[in-house]
């Protein structure tokens, strides 16, 4: 009778197979082909025994191969890899899907979409992200100089960028969530390989993935957002809009971000300062025949790091007024700048405010025939209310005297 019972817990283990059997995908490129329903799949196949502790100091073998092959879904394509693979190719490791802005912004690009989820392998909380070339090319170019191992550099990647807010967290799921609500905007993040950096400088956040003037290193770049409407690439957004993006949508963690800002006593200078805003709050006043009102309570504590102009801001208490009252209006402003945008440009938002409103209606039927895409958002009066709570000058104790240093 013990063996019978020991036989039936062992049945569980028929179809286990060995990790060394395995090929694990950890990023997965589709580009658009010239056939209509035809896309180029380009999975990148991890090595793990290249920078593990147990593979030794040098390991002749690359970090990664590449495989690139047509397919008209994820399900057919991994089954067509796997001809020149001699491991079973899996799914389940894999941190991004990139593809291609051509495709994004294709209408074929949501029919490609919905063959993900059929796949059990492929988690959905897998990253989605545009890439501004062909999603080969990008994988293929992408040479980390710092990581050897190619899944520990999207980790590192995406989580640094995230806490600075250039980029959004775009978990497939999301996707799905907001495409078939059908009320707001998607934001994914948007990279690069190609360098087309802009020769002026402007703030550190106001560029676009390609157009940050860097030198040596990586020449991959990971800041701003491709725009998504009904599941449809339309546009992309700045670092510094994508940041706003964040701070107001009540669904997301707020992180600390590093910003800088202008100095209110000597303009030709900024200041860079860490800001960490509190759970958004979001009113809405649905009137069915008139202009609806939207209420944004922002409330948020900076930190100032640096201030190059020297000026005293922190014995000086009337200089601080000054400076506080300068950084309200400057977020205050911009906000309510990018919020026009959205309103008037795209017509929805990435905000995610259609979920304060369905409250206000019984039914569902209520609720689309009120139609927040189309008639509510974009003829909404909507209100920003931003308040600096505190403000702090980390360890600095005063600036320095350049008079009498000079002097």
């Amino acid at each position: 009778m013990l063996l019978l019972q020991t036989a039936v817990l062992l049945s569980g283990c028929f179809d286990r197979k060995e990790l060394e059997e395995q090929a694990y995908v950890i990023s997965i490129g589709v580009d658009k082909t010239e056939s209509e329903d035809v896309f180029r799949f380009t999975f990148e196949i991890a090595n793990p025994e290249v920078g593990s502790t147990f593979s030794g100091p040098s390991t002749p073998e690359p970090a990664q191969e590449v495989v690139s092959v047509l397919g008209t879904d994820f399900l057919s394509a991994t089954s067509a890899a796997n001809v020149s693979v001699a491991k079973e190719i899996s799914l389940d490791q894999v941190r991004v899907v990139i593809v291609s802005e051509k495709l994004a912004r294709s209408k074929k690009f949501i029919h490609l979409m919905q063959t993900a989820p059929s796949i059990i392998d492929l988690k959905l909380n897998a990253q989605l992200v545009i890439s501004k070339e062909k999603a080969e090319e990008f994988i293929r170019t992408n040479k980390p100089k710092l990581e050897s191992r190619p899944h520990k550099y999207f980790q590192y990647m995406l989580d640094r960028a995230k806490e600075t807010g250039v980029i959004p967290e775009a978990p497939l799921v999301r996707f799905f969530q907001i495409t078939e609500g059908d009320a707001d905007l998607f934001l994914a993040p948007f990279a690069t390989t190609k360098k087309d950096p802009k020769e002026e400088y402007g703030a550190e956040d106001n560029y676009k993935a390609g157009e940050v003037n860097i030198k040596g290193g990586n020449s991959t770049q990971f800041i701003g957002s491709a725009v998504f409407k009904e599941g449809q690439m339309i546009d992309i957004l700045t670092g510094e809009e994508t940041r706003f993006s964040l701070m107001l949508d009540t669904t997301l963690p707020q992180q600390d971000i590093i910003a800088n800002y202008t100095d209110p006593l000597r303009p030709g200078f900024d200041l860079a300062a860490r800001v960490q805003a509190d759970k958004v709050k979001v009113k809405i006043d649905y009137k069915p025949t008139g202009k609806t009102n939207i209420d944004v309570y922002v409330s948020m504590h900076m930190n100032i790091f640096a201030v190059p102009s020297t000026q005293n801001y922190m014995i000086n208490s009337k200089n601080r007024n000054i400076l506080h009252a300068s950084l309200q209006k400057q977020l205050q402003e911009e906000g309510e700048k990018f919020i026009k945008k959205t309103q008037e440009k795209y017509k929805l938002e990435p905000f995610y405010w259609s979920l304060h409103i369905r409250s206000k209606f019984l039914t569902i039927k209520d609720y689309e025939k009120a139609d927040w895409a189309n008639k509510i958002y974009p003829n909404a009066n909507v209100r920003l209310h931003v308040k600096v709570r505190s403000l702090e000058f980390g360890k600095l104790l005063r600036e320095s005297d350049l008079r009498k240093v000079r002097d």
